[in-house]
């Protein structure tokens, strides 16, 4: 169940670190949501942000649960939501079409989170940008070698890059930003330590990319259990590991950490939170 206290805690933590923008996606475990229970989360979630803090809900990842909750976001005032992606029963044409359904009953656009090869083609996209679907793209397909991304070249050929953000935390921030000239970046660690995260993001749009680096390096050990054990799990976890606020039980389909993993990443949260 939705806890507006504990809510509460995390997101005055944000604020308080400098980050007035919130992104409730996979992290926030949006994907498991019931249709019955996101107004009441949607109204929580705007009563608790600040006045200047953006608040951004998703959507999805199935075509039906969206075009419900399409309804219900037509009764707040969120500018924009993310349409969680969908993996394995999709094709980038249907994608497409689905967004452009979803946009149209929501009446704005949306942001475009691309995380798997496959479930949109870079010129899906450009053609979704050109009729005003998409507010912004999130990009999380995880490479070997960041450099090294001939699909994201692709998109970037076809779409502005001022409009697509890295979607992958601080990792391979400086490598999207530097190289790419992406615009910013999403973080779930920014939960954590939102002032480093937020300081990072200055460093880069400055070109101090020597600070960049050993801000990344200071996220890396909690960012490599997360990518180890399960990234939505270990950061559920290392919130109330860390002492900032009690995030209770999983929501199923995902369950909490395994005991074993518990020490290690309350470890690492820790002294994420305390460099």
């Amino acid at each position: 169940k939705f806890s507006a206290a504990e809510n509460t805690k995390i997101v005055r933590h944000l604020e308080a670190g400098g980050v007035t923008t919130l992104l409730y996606g996979g992290n926030a475990n949006f994907y498991h949501i019931a249709l019955s229970e996101y107004a009441g989360i949607l109204g929580g979630l705007a009563e608790i942000a600040a006045e200047n803090t953006l608040v951004t809900p998703s959507v999805g990842p199935a075509y039906g649960t969206m075009m419900d909750q399409a309804a219900v976001l037509r009764d707040f005032d969120f500018p924009t939501v993310m349409v969680l992606p969908q993996q394995g029963i999709t094709t980038a044409g249907g994608v497409e079409t689905g967004l452009r359904r979803f946009a149209e009953a929501f009446g704005k656009p949306v942001v475009v989170y691309i995380k798997h090869e496959g479930y949109t083609e870079p010129e899906n996209v450009a053609r979704l940008v050109a009729d005003g679907v998409v507010s912004w793209v999130k990009y999380a397909i995880v490479r070997e070698d960041t450099a090294k991304d001939d699909y994201l070249r692709a998109l970037l050929d076809r779409v502005d890059p001022a409009i697509v953000v890295s979607g992958m935390g601080e990792q391979p921030a400086i490598i999207h930003l530097r190289d790419f000239a992406l615009t910013g970046f999403t973080s779930g660690c920014v939960c954590v330590r939102p002032d480093l995260s937020a300081e990072m993001l200055r460093t880069l749009a400055a070109g101090d990319f020597d600070r960049a680096e050993e801000i990344r390096r200071i996220f890396e050990p909690l960012e490599d259990l997360r990518n180890a054990i399960n990234p939505i799990r270990v950061l559920h976890d290392a919130v109330a590991l860390a002492g900032l606020a009690e995030t209770g039980p999983a929501l199923p389909l995902l369950s909490n950490l395994d005991e074993k993993d518990r020490e290690p990443v309350k470890n690492a949260a820790l002294e994420l939170l305390n460099r």
